[in-house]
């Protein structure tokens, strides 16, 4: 099973990893010194949208430097598991974007480059990068073995007519959200107050962290130990999955949406009043046809007396991998993506809140980017930093999935159910510890 072999990822990449680092079965294009393989995750509206933002942008690196790339888009469903497979046969590409949330994970591994002092001074130095992105990079006290390239913070879309015709403000609690998605709700119109991605373990390991954080809760003690149980994470669970349950201002449906383009569309499609998404959904929104005037973000509200914890500092880095034939190459590429020519001209496809410093100081953005800049900063936890991290992510998302999947069958999910399921994902992380 997929989640098995996700949670043997590190203790399996580990055993393994010196036998990446010298690898000489050559990772990127067979030693070709002029041209370097870069996988990038999937960010715009389809594989082939990222092809079209990417490649004028991977012609100019050429231009400039005379090594080619070749790119290859791989769809977050399949990226995680061709890391892991790259990692322990060290057959892999020179460069890789990352969610950064996998960043302390895969730097456990031992098969990706550091970015020590020299390393840092070939891409143009640490100080470019504004504190927060940076802070993704690896481990607390560790050096890191990813930079940013993209930023991302989760906001609630809502519709702006929808919310108006009924008479009603954008929430500010909880209990708000949960009041106004039911009103907006109308199955007979097909019609609900909010639309989740339901079988997406990603995005539900994502709800789970956020809301139990509102609780005040941990997901792993200060020695990297599971504690999956807790009050504080079972009722953030069940607050969340209660949107579809007992408010039913979820379509069962969404127990069934793998990604977030999905519900996505239906918010586009006057078919949900509210999402909850991060700050790239603009361009899908967008494309379905409903322009940017017509709906408005604010941070995901928390419980009255909750802490105002609204996203985790989201978003993409590169990391290099070890066994480059070509690590000067892969460098200088790292350094063209992250400095701002090429992040401005990254930014007109893909909508991403700035992880340079200079960027960052600028003013003169919408007041969407503004709200999704504050929550970036300042209403934003870090994703346990610890090497199962992802294990989290596919054991308890995994669970959620099947939490709704219940659900959307007319089953019941208690208080009890949530806390069984945890425990049955804590014992396989703990297991893959060893």
């Amino acid at each position: 099973m997929r989640v098995r072999r996700l949670a043997a990822f590190v203790v399996a990449a580990l055993s393994v990893a010196s036998l990446a680092a010298c690898s000489t079965g050559g990772s990127g294009s067979s030693g070709d010194s002029k041209t370097l393989t870069f996988w990038a995750s999937n960010q715009g509206t389809s594989l082939q949208n990222d092809k079209e933002v990417l490649t004028p942008v991977l012609k100019k690196f050429t231009k400039e430097t005379g090594i080619k790339v070749d790119l290859q888009v791989i769809g977050w469903n399949d990226l995680q598991n061709k890391i892991q497979t790259a990692v322990t046969s060290g057959q892999g590409p020179d460069v890789v974007s990352i969610g950064n949330t996998w960043a302390t994970s895969l730097q456990a591994t031992g098969a990706f480059q550091e970015f020590g002092a020299s390393e840092m001074k070939a891409i143009g130095g640490a100080d470019k990068f504004a504190d927060v992105p940076l802070s993704t990079g690896g481990a607390p006290g560790k050096t890191v073995t990813s930079v940013p390239l993209f930023g991302f913070a989760y906001g609630l879309y809502y519709n702006k007519k929808m919310f108006a015709d009924a008479g009603l403000q954008p929430p500010t609690t909880w209990e708000d959200l949960v009041s106004d998605a039911k009103q907006l709700t109308d199955p007979s119109k097909d019609v609900y107050g909010i639309s989740l991605v339901g079988s997406s373990y990603a995005e539900n390991a994502h709800f789970a962290f956020i809301n139990s954080a509102q609780n005040g809760g941990e997901w792993f003690d200060k020695d990297g130990k599971p504690t999956f149980t807790s009050k504080a994470n079972v009722d953030g669970i069940k607050r969340y999955i209660d949107l579809m349950q007992s408010a039913k201002a979820a379509n069962t449906s969404n127990a069934q949406y793998d990604n977030g383009t999905q519900s996505v569309t239906d918010f586009a499609n006057g078919k949900a009043a509210m999402i909850l998404n991060q700050n790239n959904a603009d361009a899908t929104i967008q494309s379905v046809g409903m322009d940017a005037s017509a709906y408005g973000v604010v941070p995901f509200p928390t419980t009255a007396g909750g802490e105002d914890i609204a996203s985790f500092p989201a978003g993409i880095n590169l990391s290099i991998f070890k066994n480059t034939k070509n690590k000067d190459g892969a460098l200088k590429f790292v350094k063209y993506m992250t400095d701002s020519s090429a992040q401005t001209e990254l930014g007109k496809g893909y909508s991403f809140l700035p992880v340079l410093k200079s960027a960052a100081a600028n003013t003169d953005v919408s007041d969407e980017t503004k709200t999704f800049l504050d929550i970036y900063n300042n209403k934003s936890k870090p994703l346990p930093l610890v090497p199962a991290e992802d294990q989290f992510e596919s054991t308890v998302g995994k669970a959620m999935s099947e939490m709704f999947a219940k659900i959307a069958t007319g089953s019941t999910v208690s208080d009890s159910d949530i806390k069984t399921a945890l425990q049955t994902a804590q014992d396989q992380v703990s297991q893959a510890a060893g």
